[in-house]
């Protein structure tokens, strides 16, 4: 039985490739055909016979079928030669960035197109953990119009814009150069229209979508990235939306629900696409990257997914832990996850059980002697870096080993208040942190001497190291 519903029937829904090539190559035969018939005409000799009226209007109503296949063909480049030109329009954009780089390096190109190519591959493994000696003073955002605890955060790294959410159904778009807000949307009041609260956001690659999960209706929100504009409301999960991410370059939108499904979303088309199941609790955390798979924790069922959505199939890797709450790829290979028990692991997609674990990785609770929960990870993509945040207001930075079977501590960063979000910049630089004084699905404990804020962490590095 397959874990995979379609919904054949949607209108705009995907379509499969090959009716693409199907399509194409019947409208080569026509046009062959067509090509042929032309041809023969223009051979006729003048001692022939000249068709009739009926035939030369049965001729021009066949040319009229296709009136611009022919001066199309004429100039229209071969594929190959496409793929020259857009190879070519490619290395002359990269050689631009890199020589706007304050330091160009001789073989920049040649190391970025290798680096590009096991990256899609999903084997690039670079080793900078070693070199981040610690931090300097947080920065803290100011945002009272989040009057609750936040959430989620996201980052659309190519503006360098940062996109913040909240329990009481606030989003924020801030400048993380100025440090300022750009736009505020507020949650829903008394007489007032919103979202009831932010459980998760995420933004597309290229910032044009903006998605927000509601947990007051169970609806995905879609906003225009740039003017944070209300696009469209996707419907169909039957329970509170627990995570969101985009395929990397795509629009194609992966949900995560505690009705333990995944469901597939196309944003060009505004449809819904197939439904995945399989957990056998509320869905806690999903992720992905450049691949057509993404990557869940089931929360209380104790597993993590993998979900390889064209072979329609899913690989199960048991954890030690009675729930897993979150989890983040590493690189297209490796992943990292979080418990309620204390524990971080790191996994390979080769092996059912973790390559590492650490319990009790933020120590114990001093009022109950318990681990402290894990409530955010954060990795820095394709790198040996990663970091996690606890209930009791600490971030940890990690290194991972050879091969990624240990985990080894940097240095913690004390905050106060539960550390409900964390990622990387894009160049590595800064850890950003959502706090709250809730943890971000549930009212279980509350820190009131904790504010909600938004704390940006500059990283040290010992660059002579290098």
């Amino acid at each position: 039985m397959s874990f995979f519903i379609r919904n054949n029937h949607a209108k705009g829904g995907v379509k499969r490739k090959y009716n693409g090539r199907f399509e194409n190559k019947n409208k080569n035969k026509s046009l062959s055909a067509f090509k042929e018939k032309k041809n023969v005409k223009k051979s006729i000799p003048d001692n022939e016979s000249i068709p009739s009226d009926d035939e030369e209007l049965a001729e021009e109503n066949q040319n009229e079928e296709f009136p611009e296949f022919e001066s199309e063909s004429e100039s229209e480049e071969t594929a190959q030669e496409k793929r020259i030109r857009l190879a070519k329009t490619y290395l002359k954009h990269i050689e631009e960035e890199e020589k706007d780089r304050a330091e160009f390096e001789e073989g920049a190109v040649e190391k970025r197109l290798k680096d590009e190519y096991l990256e899609e591959k999903g084997y690039l493994r670079k080793t900078v953990a070693e070199h981040y000696v610690g931090h300097q003073d947080p920065i803290i955002l100011k945002c009272k119009d989040h009057r609750d605890s936040i959430t989620c955060l996201c980052l659309y790294s190519k503006g360098n814009i940062l996109y913040s959410g909240s329990k009481d159904g606030s989003l924020i778009k801030w400048s993380l150069k100025e440090r300022t807000k750009l736009k505020i949307i507020k949650g829903k009041n008394k007489g007032q229209e919103g979202m009831k609260s932010v459980n998760c956001i995420a933004i597309s690659t290229d910032g044009k979508f903006l998605v927000a999960g509601d947990g007051g209706c169970k609806e995905i929100k879609v906003f225009s990235g740039e003017s944070l504009n209300f696009l469209k409301n996707l419907q169909g999960h039957r329970d509170i939306v627990t995570g969101l991410v985009f395929r990397k370059d795509t629009h194609t939108l992966y949900s995560a629900s505690d009705d333990r499904s995944v469901k597939v979303w196309n944003l060009d088309d505004m449809a819904y696409v197939e439904s995945l199941f399989g957990h056998q609790s509320g869905i806690t955390s999903i992720d992905a990257l450049s691949r057509e798979r993404a990557i869940t924790s089931g929360g209380f069922d104790g597993t993590i997914r993998v979900w390889k959505i064209v072979e329609e199939s899913q690989l199960i890797f048991n954890g030690d832990s009675s729930s897993i709450g979150i989890v983040k790829l590493i690189n297209e290979e490796n992943f990292f996850s979080g418990s309620d028990d204390g524990s971080l692991c790191i996994w390979g997609s080769h092996k059912k059980k973790p390559l590492c674990s650490i319990p009790e990785a933020h120590g114990k609770d001093d009022s109950n002697d318990e681990p402290n929960w894990i409530t955010s990870i954060a990795t820095f993509l394709n790198t040996d870096l990663v970091a996690s945040g606890s209930k009791n207001g600490e971030i940890k930075l990690w290194r991972c080993g050879d091969s990624f079977k240990s985990l080894h501590p940097l240095f913690t960063i004390k905050l106060v208040g539960f550390i409900n979000s964390l990622l990387f910049t894009s160049d590595g630089n800064n850890l950003i942190a959502g706090v709250g004084k809730e943890h971000r699905l549930g009212r279980w404990w509350h820190i009131s001497e904790a504010k909600n804020c938004i704390v940006i962490i500059p990283l040290e590095q010992n660059k002579t190291s290098k």
